[in-house]
Protein backbone atom coordinates (compact mmCIF):
# COMPACT_ATOMS: atom_id res chain seq x y z
CA UNK A 1 0.00 0.00 0.00
CA UNK A 2 1.52 3.54 -0.95
CA UNK A 3 0.35 6.46 0.34
CA UNK A 4 -1.84 8.86 -0.86
CA UNK A 5 -0.45 11.72 -2.79
CA UNK A 6 -2.62 15.22 -2.02
CA UNK A 7 -3.32 17.68 -4.88
CA UNK A 8 -0.58 20.15 -3.11
CA UNK A 9 2.10 17.87 -3.52
CA UNK A 10 2.27 16.29 0.33
CA UNK A 11 2.26 13.10 1.54
CA UNK A 12 -0.04 11.78 4.42
CA UNK A 13 -2.89 14.04 5.23
CA UNK A 14 -3.50 17.55 4.34
CA UNK A 15 -1.02 20.55 4.57
CA UNK A 16 -4.13 21.66 7.62
CA UNK A 17 -4.63 18.71 9.31
CA UNK A 18 -0.24 18.55 9.74
CA UNK A 19 -0.44 22.23 10.69
CA UNK A 20 -3.26 21.72 13.54
CA UNK A 21 -1.01 18.51 14.66
CA UNK A 22 1.87 20.56 15.44
CA UNK A 23 -0.11 22.95 17.89
CA UNK A 24 0.33 21.28 20.65
CA UNK A 25 3.96 20.11 20.48
CA UNK A 26 4.56 23.88 19.37
CA UNK A 27 2.49 24.87 22.95
CA UNK A 28 4.50 22.20 24.79
CA UNK A 29 8.34 23.33 23.07
CA UNK A 30 7.19 27.21 23.79
CA UNK A 31 6.96 26.03 27.42
CA UNK A 32 9.94 24.37 27.79
CA UNK A 33 11.80 27.05 26.31
CA UNK A 34 10.35 29.57 28.46
CA UNK A 35 11.45 27.58 31.58
CA UNK A 36 14.55 26.89 29.94
CA UNK A 37 15.67 30.48 29.15
CA UNK A 38 14.29 31.96 32.84
CA UNK A 39 16.49 29.13 34.46
CA UNK A 40 19.96 30.46 32.07
CA UNK A 41 18.86 33.48 33.04
CA UNK A 42 18.24 32.87 36.74
CA UNK A 43 21.90 31.45 36.93
CA UNK A 44 23.31 34.22 34.95
CA UNK A 45 21.84 36.53 38.66
CA UNK A 46 23.27 34.40 40.62
CA UNK A 47 26.62 34.82 39.14
CA UNK A 48 26.37 38.37 39.59
CA UNK A 49 25.23 38.10 42.78
CA UNK A 50 28.21 35.21 44.50
CA UNK A 51 30.21 37.68 42.12
CA UNK A 52 29.44 40.58 44.15
CA UNK A 53 29.44 38.27 48.02
CA UNK A 54 33.31 36.86 46.77
CA UNK A 55 34.39 40.41 45.96
CA UNK A 56 32.96 41.78 49.55
CA UNK A 57 34.56 38.75 51.79
CA UNK A 58 37.94 39.31 50.20
CA UNK A 59 37.92 43.05 50.84
CA UNK A 60 36.43 41.95 54.81
CA UNK A 61 39.17 39.13 55.03
CA UNK A 62 42.04 41.26 54.11
CA UNK A 63 41.29 43.99 55.97
CA UNK A 64 42.49 45.39 59.19
CA UNK A 65 40.89 43.97 62.36
CA UNK A 66 37.89 46.29 63.66
CA UNK A 67 36.25 45.75 67.26
CA UNK A 68 34.18 42.68 67.19
CA UNK A 69 30.29 43.96 67.50
CA UNK A 70 28.86 45.02 70.59
CA UNK A 71 27.21 42.76 72.63
CA UNK A 72 23.65 44.89 72.55
CA UNK A 73 24.00 44.17 69.13
CA UNK A 74 24.78 40.52 69.10
CA UNK A 75 20.47 39.33 69.08
CA UNK A 76 20.38 41.48 65.65
CA UNK A 77 23.76 39.71 64.35
CA UNK A 78 23.56 38.95 60.58
CA UNK A 79 26.05 36.74 59.00
CA UNK A 80 25.19 38.52 55.07
CA UNK A 81 26.52 42.00 57.35
CA UNK A 82 29.70 40.53 58.99
CA UNK A 83 30.61 37.04 58.29
CA UNK A 84 34.65 37.10 57.46
CA UNK A 85 35.00 40.36 58.63
CA UNK A 86 38.66 40.01 60.27
CA UNK A 87 38.25 41.30 64.19
CA UNK A 88 40.77 41.84 67.09
CA UNK A 89 39.48 40.83 70.73
CA UNK A 90 40.61 40.86 74.19
CA UNK A 91 39.16 38.28 76.76
CA UNK A 92 39.94 35.58 79.46
CA UNK A 93 40.01 32.11 77.86
CA UNK A 94 38.02 29.49 80.34
CA UNK A 95 39.87 26.48 78.91
CA UNK A 96 38.42 24.24 80.90
CA UNK A 97 35.05 25.00 79.02
CA UNK A 98 36.72 24.31 75.42
CA UNK A 99 35.11 21.99 73.22
CA UNK A 100 36.46 19.50 70.47
CA UNK A 101 34.82 19.53 67.08
CA UNK A 102 35.67 16.71 65.08
CA UNK A 103 37.65 18.03 61.91
CA UNK A 104 39.55 17.13 59.12
CA UNK A 105 43.06 19.95 58.09
CA UNK A 106 45.43 20.20 55.67
CA UNK A 107 48.70 17.97 57.14
CA UNK A 108 51.54 19.18 54.76
CA UNK A 109 51.81 21.27 51.30
CA UNK A 110 50.90 18.45 49.20
CA UNK A 111 47.02 18.48 50.96
CA UNK A 112 47.39 15.24 52.48
CA UNK A 113 44.57 15.68 55.38
CA UNK A 114 44.22 13.94 58.77
CA UNK A 115 41.56 13.24 61.26
CA UNK A 116 41.51 15.57 64.32
CA UNK A 117 39.74 18.36 66.15
CA UNK A 118 39.00 22.29 66.19
CA UNK A 119 39.63 23.64 69.38
CA UNK A 120 36.44 25.71 70.31
CA UNK A 121 37.17 27.75 73.59
CA UNK A 122 34.99 30.79 74.92
CA UNK A 123 36.50 33.92 75.34
CA UNK A 124 34.97 36.17 78.16
CA UNK A 125 35.80 39.70 77.61
CA UNK A 126 36.55 42.27 79.96
CA UNK A 127 32.14 43.40 80.34
CA UNK A 128 31.56 39.99 80.94
CA UNK A 129 30.60 38.66 77.30
CA UNK A 130 31.32 35.63 76.09
CA UNK A 131 33.17 34.79 72.34
CA UNK A 132 33.54 31.32 71.45
CA UNK A 133 36.89 31.44 69.34
CA UNK A 134 38.08 28.82 67.16
CA UNK A 135 41.67 28.52 68.27
CA UNK A 136 42.41 25.88 65.44
CA UNK A 137 43.55 22.25 64.53
CA UNK A 138 44.52 19.63 66.63
CA UNK A 139 45.44 15.70 66.29
CA UNK A 140 43.99 13.22 68.04
CA UNK A 141 47.32 12.60 70.18
CA UNK A 142 46.55 16.13 71.03
CA UNK A 143 43.08 16.27 71.70
CA UNK A 144 44.14 16.30 75.51
CA UNK A 145 44.91 20.05 76.85
CA UNK A 146 46.81 18.46 79.38
CA UNK A 147 49.73 16.92 76.49
CA UNK A 148 49.76 20.73 74.75
CA UNK A 149 52.35 22.27 76.80
CA UNK A 150 52.09 26.20 76.66
CA UNK A 151 49.18 26.12 74.66
CA UNK A 152 46.40 27.05 77.27
CA UNK A 153 47.46 31.28 77.51
CA UNK A 154 46.70 32.77 81.22
CA UNK A 155 44.99 35.86 81.69
CA UNK A 156 44.31 38.91 79.17
CA UNK A 157 45.08 37.57 75.58
CA UNK A 158 44.26 39.56 72.35
CA UNK A 159 42.61 37.41 69.50
CA UNK A 160 42.88 38.09 65.88
CA UNK A 161 41.04 36.69 63.03
CA UNK A 162 37.82 36.07 61.01
CA UNK A 163 34.21 36.30 62.68
CA UNK A 164 32.06 33.29 61.38
CA UNK A 165 28.18 31.93 61.63
CA UNK A 166 27.35 29.62 64.09
CA UNK A 167 27.07 26.24 61.90
CA UNK A 168 24.08 23.54 61.56
CA UNK A 169 24.38 20.28 61.27
CA UNK A 170 23.71 18.89 57.41
CA UNK A 171 22.35 16.10 56.18
CA UNK A 172 25.57 13.77 56.34
CA UNK A 173 26.98 15.15 59.52
CA UNK A 174 26.57 13.10 62.71
CA UNK A 175 24.59 14.01 65.51
CA UNK A 176 26.15 16.22 67.94
CA UNK A 177 26.44 14.23 71.61
CA UNK A 178 26.87 17.09 73.82
CA UNK A 179 26.66 14.61 77.01
CA UNK A 180 29.62 12.88 75.80
CA UNK A 181 31.69 15.64 74.31
CA UNK A 182 31.28 14.55 70.96
CA UNK A 183 30.82 17.67 68.74
CA UNK A 184 30.81 17.48 64.57
CA UNK A 185 29.22 20.93 64.15
CA UNK A 186 30.09 24.40 65.52
CA UNK A 187 27.08 25.34 66.79
CA UNK A 188 27.45 27.85 69.24
CA UNK A 189 23.77 27.73 70.97
CA UNK A 190 24.42 24.08 71.21
CA UNK A 191 28.45 23.89 72.64
CA UNK A 192 27.30 27.48 74.96
CA UNK A 193 24.47 25.54 76.27
CA UNK A 194 26.52 22.55 76.84
CA UNK A 195 28.84 24.23 78.91
CA UNK A 196 27.03 26.33 81.14
CA UNK A 197 27.23 29.87 78.80
CA UNK A 198 25.29 32.55 79.43
CA UNK A 199 25.54 36.14 77.54
CA UNK A 200 27.13 34.23 74.41
CA UNK A 201 27.89 35.76 71.28
CA UNK A 202 25.69 34.58 68.75
CA UNK A 203 28.89 33.80 66.04
CA UNK A 204 32.45 32.24 66.61
CA UNK A 205 36.12 33.56 65.52
CA UNK A 206 38.10 31.62 64.15
CA UNK A 207 41.51 32.55 65.19
CA UNK A 208 44.87 33.36 62.97
CA UNK A 209 47.50 31.46 63.00
CA UNK A 210 50.07 32.08 65.92
CA UNK A 211 53.59 31.48 65.68
CA UNK A 212 54.11 31.45 68.98
CA UNK A 213 51.75 28.95 69.74
CA UNK A 214 52.37 25.69 67.14
CA UNK A 215 49.14 23.94 68.95
CA UNK A 216 45.81 24.65 68.05
CA UNK A 217 47.10 25.53 64.70
CA UNK A 218 45.03 28.44 63.97
CA UNK A 219 44.34 29.96 60.16
CA UNK A 220 43.15 27.32 58.65
CA UNK A 221 39.84 28.84 57.96
CA UNK A 222 38.63 27.62 54.59
CA UNK A 223 37.48 30.59 52.30
CA UNK A 224 36.69 29.01 48.86
CA UNK A 225 32.97 29.88 47.12
CA UNK A 226 32.33 27.42 44.33
CA UNK A 227 31.32 30.19 41.46
CA UNK A 228 29.63 27.68 38.67
CA UNK A 229 26.90 30.01 37.66
CA UNK A 230 27.82 31.08 34.02
CA UNK A 231 28.00 27.44 33.03
CA UNK A 232 24.93 26.14 34.67
CA UNK A 233 23.62 28.94 32.66
CA UNK A 234 25.57 27.88 29.40
CA UNK A 235 23.73 24.54 29.97
CA UNK A 236 20.21 25.99 30.73
CA UNK A 237 20.49 27.90 27.12
CA UNK A 238 21.99 25.09 25.46
CA UNK A 239 18.82 22.71 26.33
CA UNK A 240 17.16 25.55 24.94
CA UNK A 241 18.65 25.91 21.85
CA UNK A 242 18.82 21.41 21.43
CA UNK A 243 14.49 21.71 21.96
CA UNK A 244 14.59 24.43 19.39
CA UNK A 245 16.23 22.26 16.75
CA UNK A 246 14.54 19.08 18.03
CA UNK A 247 11.07 20.79 17.55
CA UNK A 248 12.06 22.11 14.00
CA UNK A 249 13.20 18.47 12.89
CA UNK A 250 9.78 17.03 14.26
CA UNK A 251 8.24 19.90 12.34
CA UNK A 252 9.79 19.66 9.29
CA UNK A 253 9.24 15.98 9.23
CA UNK A 254 5.38 16.47 9.72
CA UNK A 255 4.79 18.88 7.29
CA UNK A 256 7.26 17.68 4.45
CA UNK A 257 7.47 14.00 5.44
CA UNK A 258 8.10 12.84 1.97
CA UNK A 259 11.42 14.99 2.08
Amino acid sequence: MTAETKPDGLVGGSAPARRRALILPAILTAIGIVALMGLGFWQLERLIWKSALIALIETRIHASPGRIVAEPEWPRWKAADDEYRRVRLEGTFLHDKEALVHANAPRDARGNVINGYFVLTPLRLAEGGIVIVNRGFVPPELADRTKRAGSQPQGEVAVTGLARASQQRGWFVPKDDPAMGQWYSRDVPAIAAAAGLTRVAPFIVDADADPAQPWPKGGLTVVRFPNNHFEYALTWFGLAATLVGVFAVFAWRTLWPSS
